[in-house]
């Protein structure tokens, strides 16, 4: 008996030993690729002066969800927290008390490359997204978020759990790292003179990839939780609902959150109070490259 127990606690302690070693290699692989620094060149994008740039960055910033995750006067918020994942924070973008003080380039950075001014990247910032916005865009956008007035906003960091950070090294398609997402070298595109064109309705459709995934088919949005509702499949497959829409009912779902079975969109998975101050233009163009995007079956994002 006494042999059995002695087995028992070396089994133990061998079991303890292999877990704290796992433990230490997950805290330490994670760590490498949070702490990892990005170099990424210096950009010249020119930052206007004149109201009219400043509030077309308001428009930009507005239908690109800066709005919507950094609250309305951009001071900042927790956007999500959970024990299993961890708690993830848009922070304050104003210059008020908790805020940021931000280059030129510390902002072309952060927008475009998803990188802090410390060279590391940000937790959960739609750079990808982002990263395709024009030199004006990013521009007339910068622009309004200096003229931002202060917002006194102290807010907690962002943090991984340790679940957070397993999850960081098993799940490839994770959005965590906004920088690890991001070609930094890659040349980038022309964008399209604005108009209602498929080619500009492409280039505003881009940040509807983050949920609806690159091609636009929905399915399970990577990383969320169990209750968190799927992207709808937003090309014309047949049986897939906006398949069936006419552009009247598109705008419409835009507007007011109702699809045209009566179906409330929750804004707080779809962000329709935002993208619904898109104006008639810009809605027309996306819903003409949306019928032009060859059909794609459900998920197949």
């Amino acid at each position: 008996m006494k042999r059995l127990r002695r087995w028992l606690a070396r089994g133990a302690a061998v079991l303890l030993g292999l877990l704290a070693l796992g433990a230490a290699s997950v805290f330490a692989l994670s760590q490498a690729r949070l702490a990892h620094r990005y170099a990424v060149p210096a950009e010249s994008v020119v930052i206007p002066n004149e109201p009219a740039a400043i509030a077309h960055g308001r428009h930009v910033a507005i239908i690109g969800g800066c709005i919507d995750c950094h609250g309305q006067d951009l001071s900042g918020r927790v956007f999500f927290e959970s024990a299993m994942i961890g708690r993830f924070v848009a922070p304050n973008l104003t210059n008020g008390k908790g805020g940021i003080t931000f280059t030129d380039q510390d902002w072309i950075h952060a927008i475009r490359h998803g990188v802090r001014p410390d060279g590391k990247s940000l937790l959960v910032m739609p750079s990808k997204q982002f990263y395709a916005l024009s030199d004006s865009d990013l521009g007339a956008l910068i622009a309004y978020l200096k003229t931002v007035p202060p917002a006194d906003n102290v807010l907690p960091p962002s943090e991984l759990s340790a679940m957070g950070r397993v999850l960081m090294l098993v799940m490839k398609d994770l959005p965590l790292l906004a920088a690890e997402r991001i070609d930094h070298g890659a040349a980038r595109l022309s964008a399209p003179r604005a108009g209602v064109t498929v080619e500009y309705g492409k280039y505003l459709a881009v940040r509807c990839t983050g949920c609806h995934g690159e091609t636009l088919a929905g399915g399970r949005i990577p990383g969320t939780p169990p209750d968190w509702p799927p992207a709808l499949n937003l090309t014309p497959y047949p049986g897939a609902a906006v398949a069936q829409w006419s552009e009247a009912d598109f705008t419409n779902a835009l507007r007011t959150g109702i699809t045209p079975r009566g179906h409330q969109f929750d804004a707080r998975y779809m962000p329709w109070k935002v993208l619904g101050q898109m104006t008639d233009d810009e809605t027309k163009a996306v819903w003409l490259y949306l019928k032009s995007l060859p059909p794609r079956e459900y998920g197949s994002r």
